[in-house]
């Protein structure tokens, strides 16, 4: 157990028995009560440490009142020096986590021996063995108990802890893998525009001129998208959010904005009839959005595209051949967001790259919703 300062509430209930102790002795006016009254505020300043060294604390607070029959008050004279006893006994069960406060029990009822057999020398009989166990037995019981649900409070607060440090890293990559598709794919398509219109800048002013106002608005939809991301990240409830998150009703959309972006695309969408689970939905639009981003990178003619859907599967192929000349540099993360994605549907994702034609078979089943 990990060392703690000493405060007051290790101090406030040893000092309040103390009070009692001297009150209660006071009253009876014993022979040597004023030694007694000491002895009791010298087991209460040990019981003070009795969270930092239970094991000696115990037995020794216990050593110091058995002293006290020899001076004066008898065992059964007064009651207050059980409080002491209760507590000491408690102190090893509680703070010892292991079963050496066993040892520290025994010492104490040892102690009670020893005054039983040399000071008290009335009769005694097992009624009196019963009675010091039914004394010391319950609270070190209560203590262990006390012990044990400390212990799974603090192992459930552990649980606890690392499954929120788990939830937000999958958070992280989450927002990773949704930034990346929103970002490189508005991005790229900016790049490819400003070149095309770089290139018509001389030749063709007006259709430079489009392409540079293509460009800004894909940078506004881009802006407009991630701010919807965001928002989404900060509220579970959507409540700030203006536009629903994609699906597959809008890749037909998406097709023409590549389209339009220079990349033609040859595409046969069979879309399902029913209504996809959200996080199918929205992990396929990504998808293909993925794999139009890269075509539009990379490929040298026209991107073939194919969704089908069955009672129970999703398919996306989607293949290009491949070219240098429209290459952009990209990030690396793109097949990775999206073999996760597929992953985490309980999908396939396989790729085919021989050099010269590049292509994604992607299949997702339909028959469950994956949790995240």
């Amino acid at each position: 157990m990990e060392e703690e300062r000493i405060g007051w509430r290790d101090a406030w209930l040893p000092a309040l028995l103390v009070v009692l102790g001297a009150a209660e002795l006071a009253s009876l006016g014993t022979h040597g009560w004023g030694v007694a009254v000491g002895l009791q505020a010298a087991a209460g300043a040990l019981l003070v440490f009795r969270r930092r060294y239970p094991l000696a604390v115990g037995p020794a607070s216990s050593a110091v009142l058995l002293v006290l029959p020899w001076i004066g008050p008898q065992l059964d004279e007064a009651a207050t020096p059980i409080l002491f006893f209760i507590l000491a006994i408690f102190s090893l069960a509680r703070w010892i986590a292991d079963l050496r406060g066993v040892a520290g029990l025994v010492a104490i009822l040892g102690f009670f021996f020893v005054d039983y057999a040399f000071v008290d020398l009335r009769d005694h009989d097992w009624t009196d063995v019963m009675f010091v166990l039914s004394l010391a037995v319950p609270p070190f019981v209560f203590g262990r108990i006390v012990r044990r649900l400390d212990d799974q409070r603090r192992l459930l607060s552990e649980q606890q802890e690392l499954i929120r440090d788990q939830a937000a890293a999958a958070e992280r990559e989450r927002i990773a893998r949704e930034l990346h598709d929103v970002i490189a794919h508005s991005v790229s398509a900016m790049v490819v525009q400003t070149a095309a219109a770089q290139d018509l800048l001389r030749s063709s002013p007006d259709r430079a001129a489009e392409l540079l106002q293509s460009v800004a608005d894909t940078g506004r939809q881009a802006l407009e998208e991630t701010g919807r991301l965001l928002h989404l990240i900060r509220d579970d409830a959507d409540e700030l959010g203006l536009r629903p998150a994609p699906g597959l009703r809008d890749v037909a959309a998406l097709v023409d904005t590549f389209s339009a972006n220079e990349l033609p695309v040859e595409a046969r969408l069979d879309l399902p009839s029913r209504d996809l689970p959200s996080g199918v939905d929205v992990s396929a639009y990504r998808v293909v959005q993925e794999l139009l981003t890269n075509a539009l990178r990379y490929a040298d003619g026209p991107v073939r595209l194919v969704i089908s859907a069955g009672p129970d599967r999703l398919r996306i192929s989607c293949a290009n051949p491949v070219g240098r000349g429209r290459a952009v540099a990209g990030s690396g993360l793109g097949l990775q967001g999206m073999t996760e994605r597929v992953t985490l549907l309980g999908g396939t994702l396989d790729r085919t790259d021989d050099g010269d034609r590049f292509a994604v078979e992607v299949d997702i089943p339909l028959a469950r919703e994956v949790v995240p």
